[in-house]
């Protein structure tokens, strides 16, 4: 049943199709843009549409990019010697965000989910076996803690070690700011293997 104008119940179904956005998030939004002024509303369409116009995948790591290659690739300051594959563009930006990391990026577009029919074939796998060459000395896998990204780490690491690469993981344990009490197993049996001498 349409309470309000079939323009809003538009705007809220669209908000709704956003990922953590459920129905009453997407209402209170749209009644947000609602209250914008106008030159506001529209900017931030020029936004969505621009990004949508711009951004492409970079041919060398398949970031994001607006340039190709990308401005991490293209730069003469990053260690080529290091390959940090990711999942998603997102998890790039979360390690440029610690400002420690100065290699260069893998993104595979995903992980290995076989229930939701995303093979190797799906990833951008065969990508990353072909950048592996004599200037690279180490891969970083940095997957992200599940299931998925456990078997991607497994199923990489065994097609990287025989090209006579580095290969290692990212750590993982107890966040900063954690309890040990409500850390679960698996987490604490992680922070025990991954310890560093002190």
């Amino acid at each position: 049943m349409l309470y309000t104008s079939e323009a809003l119940q538009q705007l809220i179904e669209e908000f709704s199709h956003f990922p953590g956005i459920g129905r009453k998030t997407a209402q209170r939004l749209a009644l947000h843009v609602l209250k914008l002024p106008r030159d506001e509303v529209v900017q931030m369409a020029k936004a969505l549409v621009g990004v949508k116009d711009r951004i492409r995948h970079c041919t060398v790591c398949s970031n994001i990019t607006e340039q190709d290659p990308c401005v991490i690739c293209a730069s003469p300051k990053r260690d080529r010697s290091l390959v940090c594959v990711v999942e998603e563009p997102n998890d790039v930006m979360a390690v440029e965000k610690t400002n420690e990391y100065r290699g260069l990026y893998h993104v595979l577009g995903g992980a290995l989910s076989p229930l939701d029919g995303i093979g190797p074939d799906q990833l951008r796998v065969r990508e990353l076996l072909t950048r592996i060459n004599s200037d690279v000395g180490e891969v970083i896998l940095a997957m992200n803690p599940n299931v998925e990204g456990e078997a991607t780490t497994i199923y990489l690491s065994r097609l990287l070690k025989p090209l006579g690469v580095r290969v290692s993981r990212i750590a993982r344990g107890i966040p900063v700011g954690g309890d040990l009490e409500f850390a679960d197993e698996a987490t604490l049996t992680r922070a025990l293997e991954g310890r560093i001498a002190l």
